[in-house]
């Protein structure tokens, strides 16, 4: 039954991932926001990094630092090690290339899902803010049954695809070491992480929110500390690395022979997978920050993209290819890294990963939770109780226990066959609405000229609909 469900997942996947299908709308819609934002990610890159630390309108509330936290978290994981490693050894050294492209562009589209779901935020009860990509689709589309079908997707591919990849890809990097046991080690590991995971999970969002503030910078920059190290161990090495990418990357020949399998798709794939700028996903976690303007939010988000691709998957990249260890099909995944950083730091380089990998997975799992008890309420139109959430939050446990047991392309052909789906439902919808992004944007460098802190209106851009704040 397995079998015949992957070899379904393949097909469809392979039908997806065609160069005119989620490619060219990724391609193209981010191409489309960049220009129409002036090249947004160079012009206010200086802007988005200072807002970075804002203040909350309101004392104890989620900050625009802390929902950036809790996105960097679902982006900064195991694919800025393990997809990135997939990416190279299948796709070849120019997929990394690719991926710099995919981030760059996408940075503009990140921009716009979630300046939109900042515009159509919902009030909690107690003040606080929750929203996501299902609410701009039902208020500003009026298409509460794609909302529905949005919500349904961000489930299944954070609750089932990611966090069940992200636990096999956690124990996966164990199998270097002499007492990892293909039948007993992956279902240790997996009850331990599931455990963790469900100890967190039970306190809820701001709890969440809380331990990713603290663990995802301290994890970030000790990961691109040592990677800045091995660089500088291998600097013999580096000129001939980047002509390797560039060669590789603008292969157009060996590209179009098989595009299925090239640099460009691998990097699509795994950009995507890394940085989610499309996927709808990070606007579920935007729509929480307490924020005087929506396009602050924004700018915040297009940073996001930026830690997560352009610096810990580059990092994970440069370090690979300036080491000695030639990449191969066979070493997809965790071998590669594990090789590389060994042929580096020796012994301790195995140990380093598996400890790094341990981190970026355990943050991942819970940023990528994160998203979905919002979409669960969404779907049955109400709050929901205690006991359907313990339901869920025990069912999400298990799943984090079942995909460090399960079969590694079962989980990655699941992981892409969703996160494709979920670009063609995400996609359409902010074309249609991004011109409110932008007229955001707009009213927010204008204010900018000559208030320290911008506030929004929604009379300022005419917005057509009710929304719970802005008013």
């Amino acid at each position: 039954m397995l079998d015949a469900l992957h070899s379904v997942i393949l097909f469809i996947s392979d039908i997806l991932y065609k160069p005119w299908f989620v490619p060219m709308i990724l391609v193209l819609g981010g191409l489309y926001f960049t220009c129409r934002s002036k090249l947004m990610q160079v012009r206010l890159f200086k802007e988005a990094c200072r807002v970075i630390m804002a203040k909350p309108e309101k004392e104890g509330n989620i900050s625009s630092f802390g929902a950036l936290m809790v996105s960097t978290a679902s982006r900064v994981g195991t694919g800025n090690i393990i997809g990135v490693s997939m990416a190279i050894c299948l796709g070849g050294p120019g997929a990394v290339f690719w991926m710099w492209v995919t981030a760059f562009i996408g940075g503009a589209t990140a921009f716009v899902e979630s300046t939109l779901a900042q515009i159509y935020k919902k009030k909690s009860p107690d003040g606080s803010c929750y929203g996501g990509p299902a609410y701009y689709m039902q208020d500003a589309l009026g298409k509460r049954w794609m909302g529905v079908i949005f919500s349904v997707l961000i489930i299944g591919i954070y609750a089932v695809g990611y966090n069940m990849l992200a636990a096999y890809n956690m124990q996966s990097t164990f199998s270097a070491f002499s007492y990892y046991d293909e039948k007993t080690t992956p279902m240790i590991i997996g009850l331990v992480l599931a455990l963790l995971f469900g100890i967190i999970i039970m306190g809820g969002a701001k709890r969440l929110t809380r331990i990713t503030e603290i663990m995802v910078p301290i994890m970030g920059v000790l990961y691109v500390l040592v990677a800045l190290v091995i660089l500088i161990m291998n600097i013999k090495n580096v000129p001939s690395m980047f002509v390797n990418i560039f060669t590789s990357a603008f292969d157009f020949k060996s590209i179009l022979g098989g595009f299925a399998g090239s640099c460009i798709m691998w990097g699509v794939k795994r950009g995507l997978y890394s940085n989610e700028a499309g996927m709808g996903s990070a606007p579920n976690a935007s729509a929480q920050a307490d924020v005087a303007h929506p396009a602050t939010q924004g700018l915040v988000q297009m940073v996001s993209v930026f830690i997560d691709t352009l610096l810990i998957c580059s990092a994970t990249a440069l370090m690979c290819l300036s080491t000695n260890v030639v990449p191969t099909p066979e070493m997809k995944g965790a071998p590669y890294v594990q090789a590389a950083m060994h042929d580096a730091l020796g012994a301790f380089g195995p140990i380093f990963i598996a400890v790094s990998l341990s981190l970026f997975a355990f943050t991942t799992l819970i940023g990528n939770y994160s998203y979905c008890e919002g979409c669960l309420e969404f779907i049955i139109r109400r709050k929901a109780r205690k006991a359907e959430l313990i339901i869920f939050r025990l069912l999400a446990t298990f799943l984090v226990f079942a995909g460090a047991i399960a079969s590694a392309g079962l989980v990655w052909d699941t992981a892409d066959l969703l996160q494709g789906l979920i670009v063609i439902v995400n996609m359409p919808a902010i074309l249609i609405l991004g011109g409110r992004a932008f007229a955001c944007l707009k009213d927010y460098t204008e204010k900018r000229k000559t208030e320290e802190k911008p506030h929004f209106h929604a009379k300022d851009i005419n917005l057509p609909e009710k929304v719970d704040f802005w008013d």
